[in-house]
C-alpha cells in the first residue's frame, strides 16, 4: 500500500468524521452518514481491496463511536464493511460510467441506500429498532441519499481536480490498474 494512498484515504476518513460527528440525529437518533460519501469517494479514487477492506473497517469505527443510535456501534461494524464491498463490487461493474460526476452520485446514492438497509437489518436484528423499519429508512436514509449524492455531485469534481495537480494521481492511476 503506498504512503500518498494512505494518507489520502486517512484525509477523506477526517473529513468524514468531522462531518458525521458535527450532523445531529435527526431522527430517533439516526443521522445521515457523510462518512458514506468519504468513504465511497476514497473507493472510487483508490479502487483496490484492501483499501476497501481499510476504509470499510476504519468507517465502521468512527461511526460507531459517534453514532447518536442506541446500541449503533456494532451495527456500523456491520454495515460499513458489507457496505464498501457491495459498492466496491457495483463500481467494478460500471467502472466505464463511475469516473463521470453523474455516475459517481447515482453509485453514491445506491451505495447510501445499501448502507441504510444493511444497517436497520442489523440493528433490528442485534438491539431492535426504536421505530417502524419503514419509518426509519424513510426519515433518515432516503435524505441520506439525496444527501450523500449531492454531496458527491460537489465534491468529486474538485477532488479530481485538486489531484490532476498533485502527485496524488499518480497513486490513483497506480491503484486503478
Amino acid at each position: 500500500m503506498n504512503t500518498k494512498t494512505l494518507v489520502s484515504l486517512s484525509l477523506l476518513t477526517g473529513i468524514g468524521a468531522v462531518l458525521h460527528a458535527v450532523i445531529p440525529g435527526v431522527f430517533l437518533g439516526m443521522k445521515p452518514d457523510m462518512m458514506l460519501t468519504m468513504m465511497f469517494l476514497g473507493i472510487i479514487l483508490f479502487p483496490n481491496k484492501k483499501n476497501v477492506l481499510l476504509l470499510g473497517i476504519l468507517t465502521g469505527v468512527i461511526s460507531g463511536l459517534t453514532t447518536q443510535f442506541p446500541g449503533g456501534f456494532v451495527p456500523n461494524l456491520i454495515d460499513k464493511p458489507v457496505t464498501a464491498f457491495l459498492f466496491y463490487g457495483l463500481y467494478l461493474l460500471t467502472q466505464k460510467y463511475s469516473h463521470s460526476i453523474l455516475g459517481a452520485s447515482v453509485l453514491t446514492a445506491v451505495g447510501t441506500i445499501i448502507s441504510g438497509t444493511v444497517f436497520l437489518l442489523s440493528a433490528f436484528f442485534l438491539v431492535g429498532l426504536p421505530g417502524a423499519f419503514v419509518a426509519l429508512f424513510a426519515a433518515v436514509v432516503l435524505p441520506a441519499t439525496i444527501v450523500n449524492a449531492g454531496a458527491m455531485f460537489v465534491v468529486y469534481p474538485i477532488i479530481t481536480s485538486v489531484l490532476k495537480r498533485t502527485t496524488i494521481s499518480e497513486a490513483v492511476t497506480e491503484n486503478a490498474s
